[in-house]
């Protein structure tokens, strides 16, 4: 027995070693063999020990630790306050954000831990009010879910952020999947269009707006997002891995089972900036809703002819998503996650200033995303002229994502981001969906709070001016100055300013010192 026992697991390293020895697919194996492996198996748990041991709090990514603790807690209702100061290497860091409190001002916000919290917070201006659209909506909140299709996640991960945008008031963008079951659980909702048409195209794959009517006509779409690209993948269409494609999944968006779905890199129903805002124009008739486009920037010649076009104002855009090219959830190559496409600080402000230029930041809501959903994050975003923030990976995190930076393989252990019954079951929506909405609340309070510090009523009226990039401790510079942003840019007209100031002074999160209310944001020097 002792031999058999001795015998047997001898026999397999022998088994193991032969086969080491004559694979040509691993040379450290044919070198090594038996002993090869345990190097494989440290490189492939090399991501965990880093993240739960050797990593620092401010070393990963994309979400440091730090970061992702804001987030879990946020989603826990618990104290999102960190003791014994920052942790963060000021004096070194480049481009480090710092916001410039006031000792004076007219506006004070009150000083309850919680104070914001249960406010949808709207953003300043109206969607699709410029342009006189039909069913023009000033959304309840200003921080929205981004774009992430059922497929890319699991249907009780989908139920669950949906969940959580009704019970917080936020939008919910449906991504270019199609519109599932698991995204009718009481949030409004933004109809993402891609280059594959998923839930809006006809048998021959081409885009049916009758499809699309009938769509809006039945559920609660709120508006209309063509998406050119994302910054997961500029200039590639989507990629959705055969390993998450179920029958549910192919059954929504028509495609084959067993096979990787890749969606065109480029739209059929257009082919230029012309032909762009006449879709725009017709779907904006024929729904009512307001029509917008999503996009990673690159060259900006695209955006010079897009504000030439809508300069005579009978066509255009009702709002535009700016996404960074820093990645995000979706799946693609590295080099364009890495290395396509500018980031969000260097790509909106572009962006921005060609429509600034051209008189026309009024007109257009300004969505930005691309790790937005951290407080420090939007507040930038925010002084740079953006209207609403949407987030996406960091709602994943408040739903059970640990970065584990599994999506595009459907293996995500917490079953977020995969098909697999096993591991989606690991999300409960009804839990879910609070922690969720908790998240988001949280995101809106913090935002809320820094406005007070400006001296602001409201995180969209922190503008250029107010926040300065660092360089280290040698100099710092404005928004304004490191953009070449001029007065006025960045923040909303007067119109929208009032009215929402009056808002948040009438919601009793808001209040002026004076004796008499300002109509607009009152002083601020």
């Amino acid at each position: 027995m002792r031999k058999w026992l001795l015998g047997a697991p001898l026999a397999a390293l022998a088994a193991v070693a032969a086969t080491d020895l004559r694979q040509t697919r691993y040379p450290v194996l044919r070198t090594f063999p038996v002993l090869g492996h345990a190097r494989m198996a440290l490189t492939a748990i090399g991501p965990e020990l880093r993240q739960y041991i050797v990593a620092g709090n401010d070393e990963e990514r994309p979400f440091t630790r730090d970061q992702r603790d804001w987030v879990y807690e946020s989603a826990e209702a618990r104290a999102t306050t960190f003791g014994f100061g920052t942790d963060n290497d000021i004096e070194f860091l480049e481009g480090y954000p710092i916001v410039k409190q006031r000792t004076f001002s007219d506006v004070t916000l009150s000083a309850r831990p919680h104070a914001g919290q249960q406010l949808p917070l709207p953003p300043a201006k109206v969607l699709g009010a410029a342009r006189g659209r039909a069913r023009a909506y000033r959304p309840e909140s200003l921080v929205s879910i981004s774009a992430m299709s059922y497929g890319a996640l699991s249907a009780p991960a989908v139920e669950s952020l949906n969940r959580g945008a009704a019970l917080s008031g936020a939008l919910h963008n449906t991504g270019e999947g199609g519109l599932s079951p698991y995204h009718q659980n009481g949030a409004d909702l933004v109809f993402q269009i891609g280059t594959a048409y998923f839930g809006v195209r006809d048998d021959d794959g081409r885009f049916d707006i009758d499809k699309l009517v009938a769509l809006a006509e039945k559920h609660p779409i709120r508006a209309i997002e063509i998406k050119l690209s994302q910054g997961a993948k500029p200039g590639l269409g989507g990629l959705l891995p055969a390993a998450k494609i179920t029958e549910e999944v192919a059954a929504i968006r028509g495609i084959p089972l067993g096979e990787d779905c890749a969606s065109p890199s480029r739209h059929t129903a257009f082919h230029d900036v012309d032909s762009m805002l006449d879709l725009v124009e017709e779907i904006a008739d024929r729904t009512g809703l307001p029509v917008g486009i999503k996009s990673a920037v690159g060259n900006m010649g695209f955006w010079e002819d897009l504000a030439t076009a809508m300069v005579p104002r009978d066509r255009g855009v009702d709002f535009i998503t700016i996404d960074g090219g820093e990645g995000g959830t979706g799946a693609g190559p590295l080099v364009f996650t890495d290395a396509v496409s500018l980031p969000f600080r260097l790509g909106f402000p572009r962006v921005y200033s060609v429509f600034a230029e051209a008189g026309l930041a009024d007109d257009v809501m300004f969505i930005g995303s691309g790790k937005l959903g951290i407080p420090e994050n939007a507040v930038v975003a925010l002084a740079l002229g953006v209207d609403m923030i949407n987030v996406a990976r960091e709602p994943m995190l408040s739903v059970g994502c640990i970065q584990a930076q599994k999506c595009h393989t459907g293996g995500c252990p917490t079953g977020v981001a995969t098909q697999n019954p096993w591991l989606v079951r690991g999300v409960d929506p009804t839990t879910m969906a609070v922690r969720c909405s908790n998240y988001i609340r949280s995101l809106r309070r913090e935002l809320v709070k820094v406005a007070g510090a400006v001296g602001v009523p409201h995180p969209g009226l922190i503008g250029p001016t107010d926040v300065e990039l660092a360089r280290g401790t040698r100099d710092a510079h404005t928004l304004a100055d490191v953009y070449g942003y001029r007065d006025g840019w960045g923040l909303p007209g007067e119109d929208d300013a009032r009215a929402i100031t009056e808002f948040m002074v009438a919601s009793g999160v808001a209040e002026y010192t004076t004796a008499v209310t300002p109509p607009g944001i009152g002083p601020r020097d």
